[in-house]
């Protein structure tokens, strides 16, 4: 699934809103750039006559439920173009019900879709390297593979994308800060860089 509109959009110089609805890694917790701030400079590399505004709607902690519940302030409100829903591991590692963490993000997606116009991206996180929490994680970002499939909504597979560099030779904890989970900045361009694909 393309994001028609929006790359239309970005061609013709059309201002384009982006809200960004997350957890920390949206916020681009703890590092000088998030990937918001490579995605902003990649787009207007990549269509120089566009103007871009992006709306960092991401919370540290965050679960979907939470997002659900911020999203006509946070995000409909702003009357968006493209909406990114990025929520995953809190949700998974804080005893989340998967299939509660799927139904919640398909009642985000249609108050989305019945109160804008806004094309929809999915983004997944970023893998998890001890193998048991990995099991857990893949299950919630399988979850919103499904919606995306169900729903006919663009998805970025962040967690794909870096483990194929990883087995290019990129080394994990190049990507990481110490708590092995949070991208450093390197870590949040490469999500950048796989979020790119969609545009």
């Amino acid at each position: 699934m393309k994001l028609t509109k929006t790359i239309s959009m970005l061609e013709t110089g059309e201002p384009v809103r982006i809200v960004a609805l997350g957890d920390s890694l949206t916020t681009g917790w703890m590092a000088r750039k998030g990937f918001l701030d490579f995605l902003s400079e990649m787009l207007k590399r990549k269509y120089p006559s566009c103007k871009v505004t992006i709306i960092n709607r991401g919370i540290p902690g965050d679960t979907a439920e939470g997002g659900l519940l911020r999203l006509r302030y946070d995000v409909l409100d702003h009357d968006p173009d493209l909406v990114f829903i990025q929520f995953g591991l809190n949700d998974a590692f804080s005893g989340v019900n998967p299939g509660r963490f799927e139904s919640t993000v398909r009642e985000m997606v249609g108050q989305i879709r019945s109160d804008t116009d806004a094309e929809i991206l999915i983004i997944t996180s970023v893998p998890v390297v001890y193998e048991r929490m990995d099991e857990i994680a893949d299950d919630f970002y399988g979850r919103l593979e499904a919606v995306a499939a169900s729903e006919g909504l663009a998805i970025v597979r962040v967690h794909r994308y870096w483990m194929e560099k990883i087995e290019q030779g990129l080394e994990f904890r190049s990507l990481v800060q110490g708590d092995q989970v949070h991208p450093n900045v390197e870590g949040y361009r490469l999500m950048a860089e796989a979020i790119m694909g969609s545009f």
